[in-house]
């Protein structure tokens, strides 16, 4: 009886939630899977034409589409190959017996809470091939040769995007790995040293190993996170420079808010959310048969 009551008590608790979840994710998540069904121009005197599956069609056969995921892939790819060895690096600097371990741990997380707007603009000046700190700095230390159009060129501003997104995220995966290095008991590192294992040894037999589960947790992130990547890119490039560094989500927002071809953009966002959901179940799955 009391079970039953408790029940009842625990789901009353949570159906607020659970309304305003329906009411704000799944609800307009669905609506743009129909939507994505019909060509219409939001005028509500206009006429909703049904068109089946032509916008996916148009999807697939558009090119900048295939390229949008391409970059959706440089980003995963640089999240494993640049930030998760720096975040890692930086948990193991703030989580160590350092001085000033404060000061790191506030400075390595500030780009975290600064508004993503302030960070692209911020780089933006900063990467301008005229008056940028980056080419400037590169003169001064006799690397003039160096010096490039960091976000004009076509073949290397997805790259340089890339890589402020990866200083941005830094400070949040550090903290993440920072969570998995101080649950790793002392008693194994001092036993380690006993034996005569220096540093280096006790981190790929120990720790490594030990944080299983937060290198998973770090992995669905970033390949989801890549997935839906959109405010860092469209600050610093929109897009561009002749959408050779769109993104998925930027591609949606480029044909909902500038062609207004909103049926092609709920196909996108269609595509971002059921890929989304596969690779996280996918993830999932191999994370619990491997535990």
């Amino acid at each position: 009886m009391f079970a039953h009551r408790a029940k009842w008590i625990g789901i009353g608790f949570v159906f607020p939630a659970m309304i305003l979840y329906t009411v704000l994710l799944i609800y307009p998540a669905l609506y743009a899977v129909y939507m994505s069904f019909f060509n219409w121009n939001l005028i509500a005197s206009s006429t909703m034409e049904f068109v089946g599956f032509h916008h996916y069609v148009q999807m697939l056969e558009d090119a900048t589409f295939w390229r949008s995921l391409t970059n959706a892939c440089w980003f995963i790819l640089g999240s494993f190959l640049v930030l998760m060895p720096i975040s890692f690096a930086l948990a193991l600097v703030v989580t160590g017996d350092r001085k000033f371990k404060r000061f790191f741990k506030t400075a390595f997380f500030m780009p975290v809470v600064l508004p993503i707007t302030a960070v692209g603009l911020m780089w933006t000046f900063i990467l301008n091939p005229n008056f940028g700190a980056l080419n400037a700095l590169l003169e001064t230390l006799g690397l003039g040769g160096l010096a490039h159009d960091w976000l004009g060129d076509p073949d290397r501003s997805i790259f340089t995007v890339v890589l402020v997104n990866a200083w941005v995220f830094a400070g949040l995966n550090m903290v993440i790995f920072a969570a998995g290095l101080v649950s790793i008991p002392k008693d194994i590192y001092q036993a380690a040293e006993i034996d005569g294992a220096n540093r280096s040894q006790q981190i790929w037999q120990i720790t490594i190993p030990m944080m299983k589960e937060t290198f998973k947790i770090f992995s669905i992130l970033a390949i989801t996170g890549s997935l839906k990547v959109f405010d860092i890119v469209y600050v610093m490039t929109g897009g561009g420079p002749n959408q050779k560094t769109e993104v998925p989500a930027s591609l949606l927002f480029n044909q909902a808010f500038k062609y207004n071809n909103f049926g092609l953009a709920n196909s996108i966002g269609t595509f971002i959310l059921v890929a989304g959901l596969t690779i996280s179940l996918i993830l999932n799955r191999l994370a619990k048969q491997d535990a």
